[in-house]
């Protein structure tokens, strides 16, 4: 059963929106709670969460290679970064997996500001498409994440020594539309 949540987002501004989303060339459809990004070979997306997301969009920051981030609301901290470059990927995309990303693709959605998520909130731009220069390749993720994953294993993240950033299935809300 699908679930619709009430949204103070005005219909004028839901179709605002879409029409910026599709003239960029993403393909989107309207949902009951807002837009959803269909992911194609052209515009993908890599979910990290925790302190994960934290290190990734700094490491992003640093060497220049940001793109559009969706914030989902919830106790956790959870990004979404939408991405391209996927063809020709299969090592970067299998460790970001093993990392314990989340990697949309292939016709999944993604739901896009301002969708309503749950009762906790609606989706966010962190990093609105306007902002970014581009939308990275997921190779500049996958190297976002392997060098958090070398700081941590160094002792070097501010993390206490042995944690582990995990996710677990009973706190995230999904974000598929």
């Amino acid at each position: 059963m699908r679930t619709t949540f009430p949204t103070s987002v005005s219909a004028a501004e839901m179709t605002a929106a879409a029409q910026d989303y599709t003239q960029r060339g993403w393909t989107v459809a309207e949902t009951a709670n807002g837009i959803c990004l269909i992911t194609d070979e052209d515009v993908s997306g890599i979910e990290v969460s925790g302190e994960l997301a934290g290190d990734v969009r700094r490491y992003l920051r640093a060497n220049n290679l940001s793109g559009p981030v969706i914030e989902i609301p919830g106790t956790e901290r959870r990004e979404i970064h939408l991405v391209t470059g996927l063809r020709k990927a299969a090592m970067a995309i299998e460790g970001l997996r093993e990392a314990g990303a989340t990697v949309y693709t292939d016709g999944a959605g993604i739901a896009l500001p301002p969708t309503q998520i749950s009762a906790a909130g609606t989706a966010q731009w962190r990093v609105a498409p306007h902002e970014a220069r581009w939308l990275p390749p997921v190779v500049a993720i996958a190297a976002a994440v392997r060098s958090s994953m070398a700081r941590r294993r160094a002792g070097d993240s501010g993390s206490r020594a042995g944690e582990t950033v995990t996710r677990t299935g009973e706190s995230l809300t999904s974000v598929a539309c």
